[in-house]
């Protein structure tokens, strides 16, 4: 994509929105709404002939789709780290990115939050789901969760934007870090308080997450920046700005890294969960691999190595988009190994007893993603670049080119 951007009133220091003129630019925001509507398509497959057309079964009721999913969901906030570096930690080399940041992690919520309601089935009785709540479940508290987050980052942008509500510019800058780390505890949550499965059931899940979020929220925010170089031609960060993203990306995968590994060594000494690490860190099948290559090697030391140790042939700006793509892929294949491996792992019903039927007991799930699943799940995605190519190009959002490199 190749497009230019134009100032409204504010001057070169002021910000931008893209010009959308070229045919770059139609190209992009075609092929992102044709994939949006082969997920929303794919949907529509799946709840018309049943949950059988997929891969997921009474074993794995959720699936590939589950996994993205709950991967953008934790991302989004983590999007909004910039925004709150600006405005919560008064950092002035971070502000003029902060409209962007607000807006990608909208956007990023959105998508994950479209694969979520097209992937449980039931799309039409969002309604009542909306309308009718059980505050013991947690799912019914995230959907509390997720509408306040739009709400206070919408308000955030627009505070933003508009000079004169500055007074109460940072009273909600506040509210929107404090409710985006509620967010994102109540999606750990969701796992944290599922007692059924041995595999999810665990205190350290909702910080597992909000560490998560910081790192995959950095990651995403970043490949978002390099595409709007690459393809907008927007100026580069200062070098100096560059370093602080690149040691606070470092930082972040450090402590997601140490995060997951806590998790998993502490539930290795108790005894009634080590029969799961053991299968989900060395048993047949896909997890072990992508918890160790994906995750761990992919996801986390390489991405590590490329930030820290020196690399005088390759820039700056390389080496933080190769890490951020790396910190992508771990960590939707960490969410598939929790989510997945999580369910096709045998459910111990009634510890202690020995139960005998015809349903499955004691054997391993098994599931491969289908393609309408496949679909649902990238169109999550597009959607994610359809909002951010829409919102640039009718708001003023993008920093000028004297403001990008401050």
């Amino acid at each position: 994509m190749t497009t230019s951007s134009v100032s409204h009133g504010h001057g070169p220091a002021g910000f931008q929105t893209l010009a959308g003129r070229s045919l770059g630019f139609w190209a992009l925001l075609g092929f992102f709404a044709v994939f949006v509507g082969f997920g929303m398509l794919s949907s529509l497959y799946m709840e018309h002939n049943g949950h059988w057309v997929t891969g997921m079964n009474n074993q794995v009721p959720w699936g590939l789709p589950h996994a993205c999913a709950v991967f953008l969901l934790v991302a989004s906030t983590g999007a909004l780290n910039i925004a709150s570096l600006g405005s919560v930690f008064s950092k002035d080399d971070y502000k003029p990115l902060g409209r962007l940041s607000a807006l990608s992690a909208m956007a990023v919520q959105a998508g994950g939050l479209f694969i979520l309601l097209l992937d449980l089935g039931r799309a039409d009785r969002l309604v009542v789901a909306m309308t009718n709540y059980n505050f013991t479940s947690i799912f019914c508290l995230n959907i509390v969760l997720y509408n306040g987050f739009f709400a206070i980052v919408t308000t955030y942008l627009y505070m933003m934007m508009e000079p004169r509500l500055e007074p109460f510019y940072r009273p909600v800058a506040f509210s929107a870090f404090i409710w985006r780390l509620a967010v994102t505890t109540g999606t750990g949550s969701i796992f944290g308080l599922m007692m059924s499965r041995m595999a999810f059931h665990s205190a350290i899940m909702a910080p597992m997450f909000i560490a998560l979020s910081l790192s995959l929220g950095l990651a995403m925010f970043l490949i978002i920046l390099a595409f709007l170089q690459i393809g907008a031609g927007r100026p580069a960060p200062s070098a100096q700005l560059q370093h602080r993203l690149l040691v606070l990306l470092a930082v972040f995968v450090a402590v997601s890294l140490y995060m997951v590994v806590v998790h998993h060594v502490t539930s290795f000494y108790s005894s009634e969960r080590r029969d799961f690490e053991r299968y989900i860190m060395a048993g047949d099948g896909v997890y072990p691999p992508l918890l160790w290559l994906g995750f761990g090697l992919l996801g986390s030391v390489l991405p590590l190595l490329i930030l820290l140790v020196p690399f005088p042939a390759v820039g700056t700006q390389v080496r933080l988009f190769l890490a951020s793509v790396g910190v992508v892929v771990g960590g939707v294949c960490l969410m598939y190994v929790i989510i997945v491996g999580g369910e096709s792992f045998p459910i111990d019903l009634f510890p202690g007893k020995v139960v005998s039927s015809s349903f499955f007991d004691g054997a391993v799930g098994t599931y491969s993603p289908s393609v309408p699943e496949i679909f649902l799940s990238f169109g999550g995605f597009s959607l994610v670049g359809l909002i951010l190519v829409v919102g640039l190009w009718v708001l003023e959002l993008l920093p000028g080119r004297r403001d990008a490199r401050q």
